[in-house]
């Protein structure tokens, strides 16, 4: 990739070991290709975001992959990102900007969270599945398709598994709670509960989780609970990544499922970006190999 940066965009936490984590990745990624330039950045939250980091990805190159860092696409990556690098492009004529899907929620990220399963379970002594709930525990979106992407991965995980219950609860802006989906999965017979957090790295709400599980333990004595932990440095994660650049540095003019998306302009217009409109699935795009759904 001679020429080319590779722009890691995270998603940013006001908590700094959160954005820690994040650099540290680049440097382990780093290791694994000497021969690539890995730049980062941050949407929010951090000190070098999005429009500085595109500029910096652009001194010395002729071409910059945007790789969006984040699980689940909401408006960062549907509307905030697709305009930074148009800005981009216009501040930088002499450099090709390309952007990949973000990570998604596709086989990779299933096998890491099915991993994070089987240890739960191993810790809490391989109890019966039929009497122990799986709870996959998001951030939350009022983007109903980034919600939906994590609804998949929990459908998945009770298909490939055996566990009675395999639910969803979000830790902010949406429904249902942890402590909500606790308690029904509590009536309904579960004598322990997995709680498996969908999320890269550490921040304030992987605090918040942690302080949640400790009260629901003392709430309820009679059952066991395991927490698993974010995973961002799972070898899974650095493989997906892999192929994502790798795809983009092989393709030609890439863009962004929204860049360039009709129903993205006319929203830009309107301040307003419905993404469950008919006729424009963005998780079929197929502007080129990078776009495939994973």
């Amino acid at each position: 990739m001679k020429h080319t940066t590779l722009l890691l965009v995270g998603h940013g936490s006001r908590n700094r070991a959160g954005n820690a984590e994040i650099q540290d990745f680049a440097t382990a990624w780093r290791a694994r290709h000497p021969d690539w330039r890995i730049d980062v950045c941050f949407i929010e939250h951090a000190e070098i975001l999005v429009p500085a980091g595109l500029d910096l990805a652009a001194a010395g190159s002729r071409r910059v992959i945007v790789l969006p860092f984040i699980l689940n696409a909401a408006g960062h990556v549907k509307m905030e990102l697709p305009a930074a690098i148009a800005a981009a492009r216009q501040r930088h004529p002499a450099v090709e900007f390309v952007c990949t899907r973000h990570l998604g929620m596709g086989r990779e990220i299933l096998a890491v969270l099915q991993a994070q399963l089987d240890h739960l379970m191993q810790s809490l002594a391989m109890p019966d599945p039929q009497t122990t709930g799986v709870i996959l525990l998001g951030r939350g979106s009022s983007d109903a398709g980034a919600n939906g992407e994590l609804a998949r991965m929990s459908r998945w995980l009770f298909e490939d598994n055996h566990h009675e219950l395999v639910d969803l609860a979000f830790t902010s802006v949406t429904w249902p709670r942890l402590e909500t989906v606790v308690q029904r999965q509590l009536r309904l017979g579960m004598g322990q509960i997995c709680i498996v957090p969908v999320y890269l790295f550490t921040g304030v709400l992987m605090e918040r989780i942690q302080a949640q599980v400790a009260r629901l333990r003392s709430q309820h004595p009679q059952a066991a609970f395991a927490l698993g932990s974010h995973f961002g440095f799972d070898k899974g994660v650095f493989d997906l990544l892999d192929t994502r650049a790798t795809e983009a540095g092989k393709a030609e003019g890439g863009l962004l499922e929204c860049d360039g998306c009709k129903y993205r302009q006319a929203a830009e217009a309107e301040h307003l970006h419905d993404h469950s409109h008919t006729g424009c699935d963005h998780h079929h795009h197929d502007h080129h190999a990078g776009h495939a759904h994973a």
